[in-house]
């Protein structure tokens, strides 16, 4: 390893921030010129940083800084809403994880499911970014780590604020635990964590409360009740407390302003999510059918059979936490105890999206469940198949539910209105926060971590919804 070559490497880097890096930024320069000259196996890098401590300006120093080099690097995110965050603040194209390292497949008894894609890249610098969404109870990270490393000197980076709310059933997230990945993946590892708030971010109220916030989750212990977090109204004109009574003003006011896709109300549960979205239909956007055209529904099951038919697209994975747009409606039918709708849709986060036909289950729409159960999803094969019985055998049988559109059909919420969780990874223009039911025993170090999530999902305008007064200066 050539001193100069790293030197000049950190010179590069330097001239892409549009500021003096602060001090963390400089470590983390120096932490990345080593990371990339170094000769060890399977290097990776985790990149940590609250909101506002320029995490983002640091990456995309680094993209542009690989591009000039012509070192080849990949950019990816666990959904395609975070992708597309990634795409417009890097300048390049970025992809979900899935559908990267994954490939389609077909079993011998003609199921569809995924394998992992043989890596052809040498040479490559992987940048994960929300790499806090990744967690330990599926595949995903073992699959991105084999992947990854499957490929001739590749290199990882992952990216994410480790202040936001951990994957579900995780209490930390494990893609930025240095001790977790040392103790599970034979691999090289460092970290860097950004703190420093950035001087230009400070003039947003919203990153100035969320900086707070953060300050008070690293302050609190895992378990522990928290006293009530002050929220500066004051300290600029983008963080406002909203009452009830104007909420179907505002919400008027910001699709207006930002459309549809521009706003988004994030909650607590998935029985408030329902009710807001029953709302913003009905009073907002003035819909009146279970679907219509101009429909915005959020993916919540993966689905690998509709893009099949589709070249333009270059996977065959709609994946959970994927936005479609319904753009025609051709039928709704009901079978098997549950309804449904043929339409076509354009996938949100996809530039230059083909019209897609395919059928949606519209019965989860208005269901305050996330979506149906591992038993409700037997039945349902079982219902199928006992419609194609007369095809004999078990394999013609399986072969027949496995193309059927009902059992296929893409599970859908209503996309106007979100739990932290589904939001997560995403970035709208104007946000809604909704507190809900909330007691002092509530108020944990975890709530506090759902309350910065929640604030950092806003970029200009951020309504606090029926907060208490106590929470405000």
């Amino acid at each position: 390893m050539s001193s100069n070559s790293q030197q000049e490497l950190s010179e590069r880097l330097r001239g892409h921030f549009p500021h003096a890096p602060t001090s963390g930024q400089e470590m983390l320069i120096e932490a990345f010129s080593r990371f990339h000259f170094s000769k060890k196996p399977k290097c990776t890098l985790i990149v940590k940083g609250y909101a506002g401590t320029g995490k983002t300006t640091s990456i995309g120093a680094i993209v542009r800084s690989l591009k000039e080099i012509r070192n080849t690097f990949v950019l990816l995110a666990p959904t395609g809403r975070a992708a597309k965050v990634m795409s417009t603040y890097s300048g390049y194209s970025a992809h979900t994880i899935h559908r990267c390292i994954y490939r389609s497949k077909t079993s011998s008894d003609g199921e569809r499911g995924y394998k992992i894609a043989e890596n052809r890249f040498k040479n490559a610098v992987f940048i994960v970014d929300e790499a806090s969404m990744i967690g330990n109870t599926s595949s995903l990270l073992d699959d991105l780590m084999q992947y990854v490393f499957s490929g001739k000197n590749c290199r990882l980076i992952l990216v994410g604020d480790g202040a936001q709310l951990p994957p579900v059933g995780c209490n930390t997230s494990p893609a930025l635990d240095l001790d977790y990945l040392k103790s599970s993946f034979d691999i090289t590892v460092a970290s860097i964590e950004l703190t420093e708030v950035v001087r230009q971010e400070l003039n947003s109220s919203i990153l100035i409360n969320a900086h707070s916030i953060r300050t008070e989750i690293s302050n609190t212990k895992p378990g522990s009740i928290v006293s009530t977090p002050k929220i500066n109204l004051g300290a600029g004109p983008d963080v406002v407390n909203l009452s009830g009574e104007d909420l179907q003003e505002t919400l008027e006011s910001l699709h207006h302003k930002y459309g549809e896709d521009g706003v988004v109300v994030v909650t607590r549960s998935n029985k408030r999510a329902v009710l807001f979205n029953q709302q913003i239909r009905g009073r907002i956007l003035w819909q009146e059918d279970e679907i219509n055209i101009g429909d915005r529904l959020m993916v919540v099951k993966n689905n690998y059979y509709w893009l099949r038919e589709y070249d333009e697209v270059s996977d065959e994975l709609i994946a959970n936490g994927d936005i479609v747009e319904v753009v025609r409606i051709i039928d709704r039918f009901t079978r098997y105890g549950y309804e449904y709708a043929e339409v076509d849709v354009v996938l949100v986060d996809l530039e230059n999206s083909p019209h897609l036909s395919l059928t949606v289950m519209t019965t989860l729409l208005n269901d305050n469940r996330p979506s149906l159960s591992l038993n409700e999803n037997k039945e349902m094969y079982k219902k199928v198949a006992d419609d194609y019985i007369d095809l004999g055998t078990k394999s013609k049988i399986h072969a027949a539910v496995i193309r059927d559109q009902c059992y296929q059909a893409l599970h859908v919420k209503y996309a106007y209105s979100l739990t932290c969780h589904k939001a997560q990874g995403g970035q709208w223009p104007a946000i809604i926060l909704d507190q809900g039911y909330l007691n002092e025993e509530m108020m944990d170090r975890e709530w506090l971590r759902w309350l910065y999530t929640g604030f950092t999902r806003a970029v200009k305008e951020l309504y606090l919804l029926n907060f208490n007064k106590k929470f405000f200066k």
